[in-house]
């Protein structure tokens, strides 16, 4: 979870980079470059591509600084630029697939090793997560992968509390068809 305390921080280190003291952002890239990086990192799959997604963001927050609203935490507006970014580099970039019907097909129904079935019934959520519509995985994945509230993960995806609701019913209802009555949550805690 994010340190709310950093939220002053963060206010005082985007106004001295807006006086002229560039040098700062660094201060603002070392403390959110992790946290931006698993965002991105869980949107994608793709470390390399993550790492990329995050780099474009943090320019992308440089140069519009000084639009940033005080009334929001920096951590939302800053997420939601992430969020953005990969949303913009998502639609270029298409990862190989396999779909869950091969992916079922493939796999030998007696194992004798419970940690190698957790790890493939882990891999069929984060692949049916990765494959909901645009909208319904942003939702989901702010809001049960990246640990943020549903007030927070509405405001990084700038749509209103209600709709990010609706988003993540839909969203489970996608996966549920998908996995029948399986408990998926229990499943997927941390794999995405």
């Amino acid at each position: 979870m994010i340190d709310p305390d950093h939220q002053n921080s963060d206010t005082d280190l985007v106004e001295r980079v807006l006086a002229g003291e560039v040098d700062a952002f660094t201060r603002i890239v070392q403390r959110w470059q992790g946290p931006i990086v698993d965002l991105a990192y869980r949107f994608c799959r793709e470390r390399g591509l993550a790492e990329e997604i995050a780099q474009d963001a943090f320019l992308k927050a440089f140069r519009s600084l000084d639009r940033w609203r005080r009334e929001a935490r920096f951590s939302t507006w800053l997420f939601a630029i992430t969020v953005n970014v990969a949303r913009s580099r998502l639609r270029r970039w298409r990862p190989d697939w396999t779909s869950l019907d091969k992916a079922q097909e493939l796999a030998d129904p007696v194992r004798p090793d419970e940690v190698y079935e957790a790890a493939d019934e882990a891999e069929r959520v984060r692949r049916a997560v990765v494959a909901l519509p645009t909208k319904y995985r942003e939702a989901i994945v702010l809001y049960y992968f990246h640990d943020m509230d549903v007030a927070d993960a509405a405001a990084t995806l700038g749509i209103p509390i209600g709709t990010l609701k609706a988003r993540l019913h839909r969203g489970r209802e996608k996966l549920r068809q998908q996995f029948g009555n399986a408990d998926v949550w229990s499943v997927s805690v941390g794999v995405v």
